[in-house]
């Protein structure tokens, strides 16, 4: 499974990290996370509002942080 955080150097972003990694250490596997803050990569994906959320090459959320319990019931 790959997760990209797309608009990843503003704050909400980093916070998304954070919280998608504490939700990846938890639950285990094979999971890769990408950060990216290029506008090719918020053109590619149709991200309207930083922070963008992909779960592999699927926009799943984007403007708000996901808590922890949110991202871990998206990859399990």
């Amino acid at each position: 499974m790959e997760i990209k955080i797309i608009g990843s150097n503003c704050k909400n972003g980093m916070q998304l990290y954070k919280m998608t990694s504490r939700a990846v250490d938890a639950i285990g596997g094979d999971i890769e996370i990408k950060k990216l803050d290029d506008n090719k990569s918020i053109q590619k994906y149709g991200v309207k509002n930083i922070p963008g959320f992909v779960i592999n090459e699927k926009l799943v959320s984007q403007g708000k942080v996901l808590t922890e319990r949110e991202i871990s019931k998206m990859i399990s």
